[in-house]
């Protein structure tokens, strides 16, 4: 029997514990915590964060390990591919993991969390 595909996927807002979208990750296998090569920019879209390519910003976060239905319905909730792009990113230590980028022209005007970390968010205008 071949084993369900599995991906690991990088968590930055609202499905992190404790957030509004975490129940779809309910049943996943938490990796534990992580933070992305500073080589991004986060910023505030009011109820939730975007994390942008480009930057200097390591981004703090969690790691789940998610199969094919969730994954699924990350894709829905991020509105992938039209809102949010799922893409590879490594993190700190080398780790390859799926996370949702926002492009870059739907974050112009919004402000940037400096600390890199959505929870407690230090912002800055000008994405």
């Amino acid at each position: 029997m071949i084993a369900p595909m599995r991906a690991r996927v990088f968590v930055y807002g609202t499905l992190r514990r404790g957030e509004p979208n975490h129940h779809l990750l309910d049943g996943c296998a938490f990796v534990g915590a992580g933070r992305t090569e500073p080589r991004f920019t986060l910023v505030s879209l009011g109820a939730f964060p975007a994390l942008v390519a480009g930057g200097e910003t390591a981004v703090r976060g969690e790691v789940y390990e998610v199969d094919v239905a969730t994954l699924a319905a990350l894709d829905r909730l991020e509105e992938h591919p039209d809102f949010y792009q799922r893409r590879r990113i490594r993190l700190e230590g080398g780790e390859e993991v799926v996370v949702y980028v926002l492009p870059r022209e739907l974050a112009r005007g919004y402000p940037a969390i400096l600390s890199g970390d959505w929870r407690g968010a230090g912002t800055s205008h000008g994405a």
